[in-house]
């Protein structure tokens, strides 16, 4: 089994709870929960923290891969090593010595599935006991006796001819548990490195590092995952509207419509992006709506199963993946869409079934105020 341990206590001093506070509009720890989850190399993830809050947050995402451990205290202060929760764990749970144990840090957000997954399988094929995750650094580093360590100050080399040094990013620790229990050490032995691109370098400790971590995970990560959409849909009540049901003097139905979603529409239109609404019910109002918008695609009437099926019928008109599309809805009858979309996301008002679907982006605006366009601001910034 493999197994990935991510320690998280409550004690930061330098930034509050910095684990559960919000990073890239989710809490720090979720974005290595996320890469772990979706990876195929891990088979359970153990948060190992002494934390009531960060339990119940991580609790919140519902990945099935994640168990909480409750640490002990005395391994959870500003003195104690990582190595001592590690080892707390493996002899209270008493894992079996030929499991794999990988160090995950909540502090490199930065990491991805592909690094993860990468990392398992150098670590399975190459000869050695343990590895790590490094960066390649160009930068010339001296000693305090004032001597040269990597680079001979006469024979200055140029940048494109200097291969530098490895750093750790203190991003991935890979080894058996039997070497860990071993060595009483993260890893030993035979090491080998797991090289990582040279932005994941950051390793958040203080405030500063937050906001170069957060410009870093713009850019490298959020550009590329959100660079993939290419079609954009929207329920109608509870997403576009608040759910209201209002009735003028002569019976007629109306619904009230946030302007401000409406230029969210325009904006993706710029981008390039196809728009649709999907809804339950079959109205005028929204195909009036939809003509103001001016969206591609309009589906109304359409239960939980066929909200998927349309979209998938929508993915194969325009060759499109479904972890292409991003969706916003609110109730029950999107739950089956908003699981298979490649980005989900739902007003703060939405239903507890919705919120609780692993990975959707829970937004902070309620339905009908507006949460429609801080979705498609949330994607088109870091297009």
């Amino acid at each position: 089994m493999n197994i990935a341990f991510i320690p998280a206590r409550c004690g930061s001093k330098s930034i509050p709870l910095k684990n559960i506070k919000s990073f890239c509009n989710q809490p720090l720890i979720y974005w290595s929960l996320l890469s772990l989850q979706r990876s195929k190399a891990i088979d359970k993830i153990v948060v190992a923290t002494d934390c009531y809050e960060i339990k119940r947050k991580v609790e919140d995402f519902k990945f099935s891969k994640v168990d909480i451990y409750d640490r002990k205290a005395e391994n959870a202060k500003d003195s104690s090593s990582t190595e001592s929760v590690m080892l707390e764990y493996i002899a209270a749970k008493k894992i079996d010595n030929n499991n794999i144990f990988c160090l995950i840090q909540a502090t490199s957000p930065l990491t991805q599935q592909q690094d993860i997954e990468k990392s398992f399988d150098l670590f399975e094929k190459a000869d050695c006991d343990s590895l790590l995750s490094c960066v390649r650094t160009k930068r010339f580093f001296w000693s305090e006796d004032n001597m040269p360590i990597n680079y001979n100050p006469t024979k200055r080399p140029r940048r494109q001819d200097f291969k530098g040094m490895f750093m750790e990013n203190g991003a991935i620790y890979i080894s058996s548990v039997g070497n860990i229990r071993k060595s009483l050490n993260r890893i030993s032995g035979k090491i080998i490195i797991y090289e990582m691109p040279g932005y994941t370098s950051i390793e958040i400790d203080e405030e500063e590092d937050w906001l170069l971590a957060e410009s870093l995970m713009k850019k490298f990560v959020l550009k590329k995952q959100y660079s993939k959409v290419k079609i954009f849909l929207s329920d109608i009540d509870g997403t576009l509207t608040d759910s209201g049901m209002y009735y003028g003097s002569n019976g007629e139905e109306l619904k009230k419509f946030n302007t401000k979603d409406g230029k969210g529409f325009e904006i993706l239109n710029d981008f390039g992006i196809k728009t649709g609404l999907i809804t339950g019910e079959n109205t005028t109002i929204v195909v009036n709506r939809a003509k103001k918008l001016n969206v591609d695609f309009l589906f109304q009437g359409k239960s939980n199963e066929q909200k998927l099926n349309a979209v998938k019928k929508i993915c194969i008109d325009e060759k499109v993946n479904l972890s292409e599309v991003a969706y916003i809805g609110d109730d029950v009858n999107c739950f089956e869409l908003l699981s298979k979309v490649g980005i989900a996301a739902c007003p703060s008002d939405a239903d507890k079934k919705i919120k609780n679907i692993p990975g959707i982006i829970k937004l902070t605006k309620p339905g009908g105020q507006g949460v429609v366009r801080e979705f498609i601001d949330l994607l088109t910034g870091h297009l």
